[in-house]
């Protein structure tokens, strides 16, 4: 906030990265637009998992995808089409096929959701870019202070009372188990220990009381 204070004592409220950061303006201006892009992401890494998981099940030594790899041991798109074309016609073959084609058409997937990724996100920018050039004043100011300042200190308060919460748990607990035993149990305790004291007292010729 501090660093905030002084770039707006120095050029006023200005539209500047520094200032405010384009995750504030697409959150308020283009949260669709990001929420596509992260949905678009996420089916991304759900299709790489699935290749992971085809590479793990058959490309072992002995697998489906064993000749499938190249000279350097890689599982490339080249040497899989290689593969399909050496066992195409070969009907022994046709459940390495099938692994084969899924695999194909897997990194195919990735790599389709990968260029969507990349158009969407170039588009995204352009439109912040052009945002931050028709930014007022008064919208400025309610990203600065609304939904930078603000919600940094909201967020900072939050982390402070869980901490003093989780505090005042373990406090708690800890004396919940320390008090635990109702108090003429502790007394019987203290009383039966004391017998044992008197005890080894007189047998050494001592006595306190």
């Amino acid at each position: 906030m501090q660093d905030d204070l002084y770039l707006i004592a120095s050029d006023g409220w200005q539209a500047s990265s520094e200032l405010v950061p384009a995750p504030l303006v697409i959150a308020r201006t283009f949260a669709a637009e990001q929420e596509a892009i992260t949905a678009l992401e996420a089916e991304r890494e759900a299709i790489g998992r699935q290749i992971e998981e085809l590479d793990e099940e058959h490309g072992g030594e002995g697998g489906l995808l064993e000749e499938a790899r190249n000279e350097k041991g890689k599982l490339t798109k080249a040497a899989l089409k290689a593969r399909v074309r050496e066992i195409f016609d070969d009907p022994d073959a046709a459940g390495e096929l099938a692994v084969v084609n899924r695999y194909l058409a897997l990194i195919d997937q990735e790599a389709e959701a990968s260029r969507r990724v990349r158009e969407m996100q170039r588009a995204l920018d352009t439109k912040v870019a052009a945002k931050y050039k028709a930014l007022g004043e008064d919208e400025i100011r309610t990203l600065v202070v609304d939904d930078k300042w603000l919600a940094t200190l909201a967020a900072d308060v939050h982390t402070e009372l869980d901490r003093v919460s989780q505090a005042l748990t373990s406090r708690i607990k800890e004396l919940a188990e320390r008090y635990a035993a109702p108090l003429p149990a502790l007394t019987e305790d203290v009383e039966a220990s004391s017998a044992r004291v008197d005890g080894h007292l007189g047998r050494m010729g001592f006595a306190w009381k």
